[in-house]
């Protein structure tokens, strides 16, 4: 294990901070998970304990002796690097990472953990931009390979170096961005491909179990193995390039959310956490879901890094 980054904090124990938590305490680092917020960090246990029994199922106990609580950010004062996993308001993490910086000491690598917003904006809050990187984990943190890691305009090699080797040495992909975009690179792949779903499902042409089930068991299946271009080469960039002349032009483009989107987020339907989304969710199916998908990302993940090695 990488003894300069031994002792890691997370601040903010939602789903992204408690998996990212567990992940590190699994693999052998000591772990500070911190948040202020009345009834977080008890409702962190029941996450980190399912999140353990899938990374570490004979170890759990001693995972979760490496796992430190703290309500106040002054528990990162010891930390290698400060992991912020906080919701997505810029303000927020700006104000975050500027008590940081006076707390804890030259030597701590800073990283947070946004999903779009400008790592620049983020990083204007410290001094210590060249010791700052965005690490953009993906749901759920603990199970999903992939890292991006993001630089800022000062962020430095050696700061690059040391965030990746670690990551790779806790079982992570990571990947550099080495410019400051919007969104990155998976979120902005992301959203083109739910911006088209969500359009086909608002003008009837399917159901969302429909839409969904075409690309699970197509374009899914075959992302697993091939990345978008390998696949444009594979299938031919003149196939490709035919297609689109014809095909562009007809995709969803809008520049602003749908209103089918946009209504049900007003309506207060926000998907499994509200318990009504493009689908239905009881509690029940919520807990089966969220176990049941990440024990299955766990074995194909498993399966996918044996191939890698074979």
């Amino acid at each position: 294990m990488d003894q300069s980054l031994s002792h890691i904090a997370v601040i903010g124990a939602g789903g992204m901070g408690s998996g990212i938590a567990a992940l590190f305490a699994a693999r052998g680092l000591d772990v500070t998970l911190i948040d202020p917020v009345d009834g977080a960090l008890e409702r962190a246990a029941a996450a980190i304990e399912r999140q353990l029994r899938v990374l570490a199922p004979d170890a759990v106990a001693q995972a979760w002796a490496r796992i430190q609580e703290s309500t106040t950010l002054q528990a990162a004062a010891g930390a290698d690097l400060a992991i912020e996993a906080v919701p997505e308001k810029l303000d927020l993490k700006r104000q975050i990472f500027t008590e940081l910086d006076g707390i804890c000491p030259p030597s701590t690598l800073f990283a947070t953990n946004t999903s779009g917003l400008s790592i620049n904006a983020i990083a204007q809050a410290v001094a210590r931009r060249d010791r700052f990187v965005g690490t953009h984990f993906f749901t759920p943190a603990d199970v999903i390979p992939l890292v991006e890691v993001v630089r800022n305009d000062a962020t430095s090699d050696e700061t690059v170096a040391r965030i990746m080797e670690a990551l790779r040495r806790v079982g992570k992909r990571p990947v550099l961005v080495q410019r400051d975009i919007p969104g990155f690179i998976a979120n902005r792949i992301q959203h083109a491909l739910a911006r088209e779903a969500i359009s086909l499902l608002e003008s009837g042409v399917a159901s969302a179990e429909d839409i969904d089930e075409v690309v699970k068991w197509s374009l899914g299946i075959r992302l697993a193995l091939s990345g978008p271009l390998e696949q444009r080469d594979i299938n031919g960039l003149d196939v490709h390039c035919a297609i689109a002349e014809y095909l562009y032009a007809d995709l969803e483009n809008r520049t602003t959310p749908s209103d089918l989107l946009r209504g049900k987020v007003r309506d207060g339907e926000l998907g499994a956490k509200s318990g009504q989304g493009f689908y239905a969710w009881s509690p029940e199916r919520r807990e089966h879901v969220l176990r049941d998908k990440s024990a299955a990302l766990a074995e194909l993940v498993e399966w996918l890094n044996r191939r890698a090695d074979s």
